[in-house]
């Protein structure tokens, strides 16, 4: 089965990556999952294991503006949120955790909004 291995794989490309965001681990992991129709990012501090900031396109305001836009527009909504969010509580620098996805499409959408925004990554 051709999907089942792909999502095995980006299972472990992201466990991969989360090993070398752990020997860093002076700043929390900005994470992206996303899935058909949706994407969802959160800011995580992994010492605590806790999750600080969260946004996603199920959130009532990012769906209001989502209106007439598509996948990749409305990342960039998704990733301006978590941003506003984190400044709002004071986080300014994270890592960037993608998921084990391609760094292209939504991904990246997500992430160049988040960094406009006012996070540093």
């Amino acid at each position: 089965m051709q999907v089942k291995d792909a999502r095995a794989a980006r299972i472990r490309r992201h466990k991969r990556a989360r090993g070398r965001f752990r020997r860093i681990n002076d700043r929390p992991r900005l994470c992206v999952f996303r899935s058909l129709n949706h994407i969802y990012a959160q800011i995580i501090d992994d010492r605590q294991g806790l999750t600080l900031v969260s946004a996603s396109t199920l959130d009532p305001a990012i769906k209001q503006e989502a209106n007439g836009k598509n996948k990749v527009e409305i990342a960039a909504l998704v990733g301006a949120s978590i941003a506003k969010k984190a400044t709002g509580d004071g986080i300014t620098k994270v890592m960037f955790d993608n998921g084990g996805y391609k760094y292209h499409g939504r991904v990246k959408a997500l992430a160049e909004a988040a960094r406009d925004s006012g996070l540093e990554f």
